[in-house]
C-alpha cells in the first residue's frame, strides 16, 4: 500500500472543516486486492480515508464514488452505516480519488462460528445481522436516489452471463463442476421471479463492525459490489456459509450450530421470510447453486491472475484452488433444485 501525502490531505480536511490541527498521521489499514483503507488522526479525533488504487485498473473497479454515494444515502435508514464527511475527486490532492467517513468504534470478525462467545451472544448476534440484511432489502431504492445505481431486472442472468464468459476466457483448466453449473443456470433460472432491490454483493461477517462489547451490528461496510439486483442472491451469498466447512473456507458448514447458539440454516431463512415478507425456500437451492457459481467463478479468476503473475494477494495460489471446492458444492446444490 503506497503511502499518502500528508500535507496535502492536512490542507484537505482543513478545507472541508474536518480538522483543526494542520498535521494527521495515517496508518494503513487495508490494501490487497480491495480499495485501500487508512486511519486518520489528528491528535483528537480519528477518522476512515477510503481511496482508489493507484496504476491501471479494470473502468468498473474500485469505484469508490459509488460506496460513498450508497452510504451516505443510507445514512437514515435503517442499515447502519458509517457517516460519511468528504468525497474529493481531485487526484492533485492524493494521486486518486478518495472519500473521508467517520470512524467507528468496534470489533471486525473473521470467525463466523464466534470463539470465545456465550452461545446466548451468538444466538443474538446472528438475528441481528438477519435484521440488517433484511432491512437493507426492504430498503426503497428510488426514494433515497438509488434508482440510476445499477439496472433494474434480470440480475442473475446478467450475472450468470458475465461470469460464464469470463470464465471460459480464462487459460487456466476450468473445474468440472464449475462446467456444470455454467451450463445448468442458464436453463433453470426461476420463471416469473425478477426483483429488483439494493444489494450489498459481499454481505458476510468480516465486512460487519460490531459493538464494542454488545452482540450487534454497528456498521456495514466495503459496499464495492453493491448494485440493483436481486434480493435472493444477495441473501444466498450470505447463506452459503452454512454450506462451506471451515476447512475449506470461512464458513459454519459441519459444526455443532445448536451447541454454539447459532441459528440453523432453516430457522435462519425463515426468519428473514417473516422479516421481509418473502419466500425464500421457493428457489432455494438454485439461489444457493447460483451464489457458490459466482463465488467458484470469483476464485477461479484469482487463480487466472495468479498464473499470469498479476495476483495482488499473496495467497492468490491457494485462494484460487478453492475454486473447485465450491463448485461442487454448488453443483450439489443445483441438483436438489
Amino acid at each position: 500500500m503506497s503511502t499518502l501525502n500528508t500535507a496535502s490531505l492536512s490542507r484537505f480536511l482543513l478545507e472541508q472543516g474536518l480538522t483543526h490541527n494542520k498535521e494527521v498521521t495515517v496508518t494503513a489499514l487495508s490494501g490487497g486486492q480491495s480499495n485501500p483503507t487508512y486511519i486518520v488522526h489528528d491528535g483528537a479525533q480519528r477518522l476512515v480515508l477510503r481511496k482508489k488504487p493507484s496504476g491501471q485498473l479494470l473502468a468498473s473497479a474500485h469505484a469508490i464514488d459509488r460506496e460513498y454515494r450508497v452510504m451516505d444515502a443510507l445514512k437514515d435508514s435503517d442499515v447502519p452505516v458509517p457517516d460519511m464527511l468528504a468525497y474529493c475527486d481531485n487526484v492533485e490532492v492524493l494521486g486518486t480519488p478518495f472519500y473521508v467517513m467517520a470512524f467507528l468504534e468496534g470489533r471486525v470478525l473473521m470467525d463466523q462460528s464466534l470463539p470465545g462467545w456465550t452461545a446466548s451472544d451468538r444466538a443474538v448476534l446472528y438475528d441481528d445481522i438477519n435484521r440488517v440484511i433484511s432491512a437493507l432489502h426492504a430498503v426503497d431504492h428510488r426514494r433515497l436516489g438509488l434508482e440510476g445505481f445499477g439496472k433494474e431486472g434480470r440480475y442473475v442472468q446478467r450475472q450468470i452471463e458475465r461470469w460464464t464468459k469470463q470464465t471460459l476466457a480464462s487459460t487456466v483448466p476450468v473445474p468440472p463442476a464449475l462446467v456444470k453449473l455454467m451450463q445448468w443456470l442458464p436453463d433453470n433460472l426461476p420463471d416469473g421471479d425478477d426483483e429488483t432491490t439494493l444489494i450489498h454483493g459481499d454481505f458476510r461477517l468480516d465486512n460487519l463492525i460490531l459493538h464494542p462489547t454488545e452482540p450487534r451490528v454497528i456498521g456495514v461496510l466495503d459496499w464495492e459490489l453493491s448494485t440493483l439486483g436481486h434480493p435472493m442472491s444477495d441473501f444466498a451469498y450470505h447463506a452459503m456459509s452454512w454450506h462451506i466447512a471451515p476447512s475449506l473456507w470461512r464458513g459454519i458448514g459441519g459444526l455443532d450450530l445448536a451447541a454454539l447458539g447459532i441459528p440453523a440454516e432453516a430457522d435462519y431463512v425463515h426468519r428473514y421470510a417473516e422479516r421481509s415478507g418473502r419466500d425464500p425456500l421457493r428457489h432455494w437451492a438454485f439461489y444457493l447453486a447460483f451464489s457458490l457459481f459466482r463465488m467458484s467463478a470469483i476464485l477461479h479468476g484469482i487463480a487466472q491472475r495468479a498464473a499470469d503473475g498479476t495476483a495482488a494477494s499473496v495467497d492468490a495460489v491457494e485462494t484460487g484452488r478453492k475454486a473447485g471446492p465450491l463448485a461442487e458444492l454448488g453443483w450439489a446444490c443445483a441438483q436438489r433444485a
